[in-house]
């Protein structure tokens, strides 16, 4: 830690879930509809430094060494007050986030932003870390953050009606089950649309919404117990289930929300044909154009040069079950 007395850093990674999350039952709150199971991903990290400072007006934020957009700024304080609230503490806060990866493309980077800017700003107001109210906290703000707070393979429940404090949970640790990632990277930039309003739009005007937050329960359990016995085939096919009716979900809005790239229906198909080629591997996306694709740690390398052949593939990066937030 720091020799500042309102400053600390803190490190947190991406998620992929297994079984999706999509749909809030409670905006306000930021409840999740259904509930979620994810895989913590390293080497996907966000490093976040928050300093309370008595020179500053107002909150400011700089994302990957840029001014971050208002709406951005915005989210960030709105964090920042609630942890102003519980310690007492007065001051504006300069905050300095990196993605070391691509950001608001579909990969995630808010999940460990708002992970790791939970962890920084409750260290650096001075509150004891505890992962549980961390998760909670980050969750208000993204709910998918909720998760990143831990390592391994985590579980956010489903929110309840009145429900005001919702936090994530470890399923198993990363040395549980020898997974890794392959992430099908299709396309550079921000995407189109956010997941926040993005969702809000597929439960306002998708015919699909209300049997998606029906049947994702059950997926949600079949990835627990493919994950428990340590089923890869299990897995993969409820998971898959649970990114096409997501996706499906979406696309059938008004109108509708097309995340996809050309390269990412032929990735998709690639995975599955790799399986016909005997390779256990299976494909999930978050709402965003690149395919990820889940398979044991042993075949990485064949699952990578594979994605990498597809035509509009930019490139491929790889990732293991890594573990929850760092601070230093």
């Amino acid at each position: 830690m720091s020799s500042k007395p309102h400053f600390a850093q803190a490190r947190a990674r991406a998620n992929i879930a297994l079984a999706k999350y999509w749909g809030k039952l409670d905006a306000e709150r930021n409840l999740p509809a259904v509930p979620s199971i994810s895989m913590t991903l390293d080497p996907l990290v966000t490093e976040t430094s928050v300093e309370f400072r008595s020179d500053l007006a107002r909150d400011e934020m700089i994302l990957n060494g840029e001014p971050a957009l208002a709406a951005e700024t915005t989210r960030t304080t709105t964090l920042l007050d609630r942890v102003r609230a519980e310690s007492g503490l007065s001051l504006r806060a300069r905050v300095s986030s990196k993605n070391h990866f691509p950001t608001a493309s579909g990969l995630a980077s808010s999940a460990s932003g708002f992970a790791a800017l939970a962890a920084a700003a409750r260290a650096a107001a001075g509150l004891p870390y505890d992962a549980a109210k961390t998760s909670d906290l980050a969750r208000q703000s993204s709910a998918s953050a909720a998760r990143s707070v831990y390592g391994g393979y985590v579980e956010l429940p489903a929110g309840k009606r009145g429900e005001h404090v919702l936090s994530a949970h470890v399923l198993f640790p990363p040395e549980h089950f020898d997974l890794a990632i392959v992430v099908a990277v299709t396309a550079e930039g921000r995407k189109s649309v956010g997941s926040t309003d993005g969702m809000t739009h597929t439960r306002d005007t998708s015919p699909y919404y209300d049997a998606w937050v029906k049947s994702a329960p059950a997926l949600a359990d079949e990835v627990r117990t493919g994950l428990e016995t340590r089923d890869l085939k299990r897995i993969g096919e409820a998971m898959e289930q649970s990114t096409l009716a997501m996706h499906a979900c979406g696309i059938a809005a008004g109108p509708g929300l097309l995340y996809w790239q050309p390269a990412t229906l032929a990735a998709f198909h690639r995975v599955r044909e790799l399986r016909t080629e005997g390779v256990e591997v299976y494909a999930t996306m978050d709402a965003g154009p690149h395919v990820k694709a889940l398979c044991r740690a042993a075949d990485v390398a064949k699952v990578a040069a594979a994605l990498e052949s597809v035509p509009g593939v930019l490139r491929t990066l790889r990732a293991t079950p890594g573990p929850g937030i760092q601070l230093n």
